[in-house]
């Protein structure tokens, strides 16, 4: 994912393969907030923004672990959907049954994990947006808008996998932690409509 040139990896998910597919897509959304962020945290220095360094500083810090975390879990989305697909292929019985529902479990791990990256990303939004740079504000709501997109996309592609999940106690504790979802994507919303209230005034 990593090596991938951007047209390679949009022919490969607009080909006929099983991935990468929509899980892979919110993780890099949440890639690409990381990014901006982190690129208006470092238009954010210098003596101008001194009485916000720690914050700025931090910011950066983890932007980019945020950024390599959500590359990760791009790659492992991939590996994860490639493993329900094999194991639908199984011959029919007790153990495709059962391969089956830890494939799904595995294949929920990693948009579950990019919801809960998205929505940091949205409270560093909160965070730079009074702070950053003016020059690049409108790149704090794009941050904003990836993670939404992301939390939204990471949302439905959990809820697809936990639909075959039949133990309740996995699917139940799946489902707790979309539980931020919405709330998340309102506050990048707020963001959004910020930053244009900012821009057209």
């Amino acid at each position: 994912m990593r090596e991938t040139k951007i047209g390679d990896f949009l022919h490969r998910l607009a080909d006929r393969v099983p991935a990468p597919g929509g899980g892979a897509s919110a993780a890099l959304h949440a890639a690409q907030a990381a990014a901006l962020l982190g690129m208006v945290a470092r238009y954010s220095t210098g003596e101008r923004y001194a009485a916000h360094a720690e914050t700025i500083a931090a910011v950066t810090a983890e932007t980019d672990t945020l950024r390599e975390r959500a590359l990760r879990l791009a790659e492992e989305d991939s590996a994860a959907f490639t493993a329900v697909t094999d194991a639908y292929r199984l011959p029919k019985g007790e153990d495709r049954g059962a391969a089956i529902a830890a494939a799904l479990a595995g294949a929920a791990e990693p948009p579950a994990a990019v919801v809960e990256t998205a929505a940091r990303l949205v409270e560093l939004s909160e965070a730079l947006l009074p702070i950053g740079n003016r020059n690049v504000v409108t790149d704090v709501a794009a941050a904003a808008e990836a993670a939404r997109a992301a939390l939204t996309t990471g949302r439905v592609n959990v809820e697809v996998n936990v639909g075959g999940i039949k133990d309740e106690a996995v699917a139940g504790a799946l489902r707790e932690r979309l539980a931020g979802v919405d709330a998340a994507v309102a506050r990048a919303e707020r963001v959004t409509a910020a930053v244009r209230e900012e821009i057209t005034s």
